[in-house]
């Protein structure tokens, strides 16, 4: 795929943007002609860009996942880098709930969610790695559990409002990153 013009590239966006906004407040299953009022495009730059909701589902997790990797990139020398990426996942979790639903009712061993598993672990195996040599998490700790961890960071799905995920996702948060802590001989390396 070649590179989109400036310009349809910043429309592309403000759909995605739109369509995070949108779905957020009434679901996935929401009108798509919410999303086209918001974005403040039309119907057929709407569907140029994404022929169905699907396009436009997928889309949006690839930017989720991309912003991801963007975090880990920029916090790659910080040995705390681990517990910033657990904050931006489960805080990301809590603002998009009904997407992040959606992606957790997908079937397990669909090739977007495998893909996406494969990302997040090779995403936080540096940040991992890191933060066990300086002595900031158990040694025990693998790349191959963070699906394990995100999954738990999804209880915050269980929120009535946004406020209520959030708070949540920072209990959790505060509840794993204490269990990820070294313990015994390991602690305070």
């Amino acid at each position: 795929m070649r590179p989109l013009r400036p310009d349809a590239a910043a429309r592309r966006d403000l759909i995605l943007d739109a369509a995070n906004s949108v779905f957020a407040e009434h679901g996935v299953n929401a009108p798509l002609e919410l999303v086209i009022e918001q974005a403040g495009v039309g119907r057929a730059t709407l569907y140029r860009n994404f022929p169905d909701r699907g396009a436009l589902m997928k889309a949006l997790f690839e930017r989720s996942l991309e912003n991801i990797e963007a975090r880990a990139q920029a916090m790659q020398d910080r040995d705390d880098a681990l517990f910033g990426l657990l904050e931006h996942v489960a805080l990301g979790i809590a603002t998009a709930a009904p997407l992040s639903d959606y992606w957790r009712a997908i079937d397990r061993d669909h090739p977007i969610i495998g893909a996406a598993r494969r990302r997040i672990t090779a995403v936080f195996s540096a940040p991992l790695q890191r933060a066990i040599a300086a002595g900031l998490c158990r040694a025990d700790l693998a790349a191959t559990d963070i699906p394990l961890i995100t999954g738990m960071l999804g209880a915050s799905l269980r929120g009535a409002s946004p406020a209520a995920r959030r708070a949540l996702a920072r209990r959790a948060l505060e509840l794993l990153c204490a269990g990820l802590q070294p313990r015994g001989p390991e602690a305070g390396r």
